[in-house]
Parts: C-alpha cells; structure tokens; sequence
C-alpha cells in the first residue's frame, strides 16, 4: 500500500509564492518511483503541471508553469516538493501528487497512486 499526503496549499495574492509537499508512506512506496503534479479546477480538465523521475534527472513541465513553478524530491525524506512562484488566479486549483512504478509521464492514467489534493487559490 501507498499513501500520498499534500500540504501546503493555501489562499494567497496574485504574484505571491507558495509550496507544496507530497509526502509518501506505505510499504510497497519506493524511492525510484516517478512522481508527478497534476491540478484540477471546477470546469476544466485535468491538467498536467509537472514531473520527476525518481533520481531528478528527467524533469518536464507544462508551458503554462514552465519558469514559473519547481519540481524537486528528497528521496531521504520521501517527499516530493511544487515550488510555485508568480502565481496568478488561472492556478488556482486542486493540487494532487501522483506516483508511478514507471517513467514520467504526462497521463495520469499512468500513475498507480494519488493524493487527497491540497486546494491552492489565488486572488487576484
């Protein structure tokens, strides 16, 4: 079993930072999986936001992130980080962190493990 918590979702302006964890716990979790962010907001569609691969060197981020927003993971601390910068009202979301026995992707069909999400709002 794999559980997957987030925290550090909040209320915040437009332009302020926020970041959010993803810790794992569970016996069959393993520190090479691939993780990834994924968000969702009332009236759109899931959206990919970003991914890791289980040593940190494949990254890859949807445009609307890219140079905005940081994906990292402690794989010592099994937890995976979204540092989110300049944030503006079209982030806000439910944040959800998914974790894969495979590579990185950007399907979450892919993912065998999700979080509970951690709402994140931006106003503007």
């Amino acid at each position: 079993q794999v559980q997957l918590f987030e925290s550090g979702g909040g209320l915040v302006q437009a332009g302020d930072s926020l970041r959010l964890s993803c810790s794992a716990s569970g016996r069959a979790f393993s520190i090479l999986y691939s993780m990834v962010w994924f968000r969702y907001s009332p009236g759109k569609e899931r959206e990919f936001v970003a991914a890791i691969s289980w040593s940190g060197s494949s990254i890859d981020y949807a445009e609307t992130v890219k140079d905005r927003f940081t994906i990292s993971r402690d794989n010592a601390k099994k937890t995976l980080y979204l540092q989110m910068n300049s944030l503006n009202p079209e982030d806000t979301a439910v944040y959800y962190c998914l974790a894969s026995k495979g590579s990185p992707t950007r399907d979450a069909y892919d993912y065998e493990f999700w979080g509970q999400g951690t709402q994140v709002t931006v106003s503007s």
